[in-house]
């Protein structure tokens, strides 16, 4: 099944012709669920940091017994530093 049909088009790209630092997350995880890690890498380098903020960000929402403000500015700039490295070396 052709999934890439079905995926949302970057409103940067189409209006802009630049792709933004989110671009290339969806191709990236559908490369991540067909197990592919490391093409799923090299297709969206801050892949797995978004999954992991991702995580802990839905974490924060499900278990309110525990303070997860620290962990989630962490992982937030941690993973803005891959988005912004990875964007540099897609395209520099």
């Amino acid at each position: 099944m052709d999934l890439e049909k079905y995926m949302l088009p970057c409103l940067s790209k189409m209006l802009f012709g630049v792709e933004c630092l989110g671009c290339g997350f969806q191709r990236g995880f559908l490369l991540l669920l067909q197990g592919d890690f490391g093409g799923a890498f090299k297709m969206y380098p801050a892949i797995f940091t978004t999954l992991l903020f991702l995580g802990i960000l839905g974490l924060n929402f499900i278990d309110k017994n525990r303070d997860y403000k620290k962990i989630i500015i962490g992982s937030a700039i941690l993973n803005g530093v891959f988005m912004i490295v990875g964007y540099y070396f897609k395209h520099y």
